[in-house]
């Protein structure tokens, strides 16, 4: 089964909701990319009338996440993912549809490859910049994922 925008939309709606609900939403994906987008709304201001940090933690974790599920499943072994570690920058106040991408999809396959090989669990940061409707960087996240071999 391959991961689709529609899937990985579907997949947020029942294992993470409060993404779902913020109006995070996967636009695109393949091995090496994925694009996801959020609006800044109510729902998801701080007080200063801008999309509040979380939300945009969760879109920019998600392009991240959504690139380890796909290599993990092209890996055809089990293996766990966890975040390890955050963190972000916020350059420009989030109004109006946010798009994060993350380009990393090389990065964890070649850690992949080096878990599978060696047994022994790899730790590899993924960043996912968000650019408002104008092309503008809004923030830069990154996120260490840690992968290890199930038993």
């Amino acid at each position: 089964m391959k991961l689709s925008p529609s899937r990985l939309n579907t997949f947020l709606f029942f294992k993470l909701p409060s993404a779902f609900w913020c109006g995070v939403r996967v636009k695109s994906v393949s091995e090496h990319e994925c694009v996801a987008t959020v609006k800044h709304r109510w729902f998801n201001q701080n007080p200063f009338n801008s999309m509040y940090f979380a939300v945009q933690a969760m879109a920019a974790e998600l392009t991240t996440g959504a690139l380890v599920m796909i290599q993990i499943k092209k890996s055809g072994k089990k293996i766990s993912m966890l975040v390890a570690n955050n963190n972000g920058n916020f350059t420009k106040k989030a109004t109006g549809r946010i798009t994060f991408t993350c380009r990393d999809g090389h990065l964890i396959e070649d850690a992949i490859q080096k878990t599978i090989a060696t047994g022994e669990g790899q730790t590899i940061w993924m960043q996912s910049i968000g650019t408002n409707e104008m092309g503008e960087q809004v923030s830069e996240l990154n996120f260490e994922w840690s992968i290890k071999l199930k038993p």
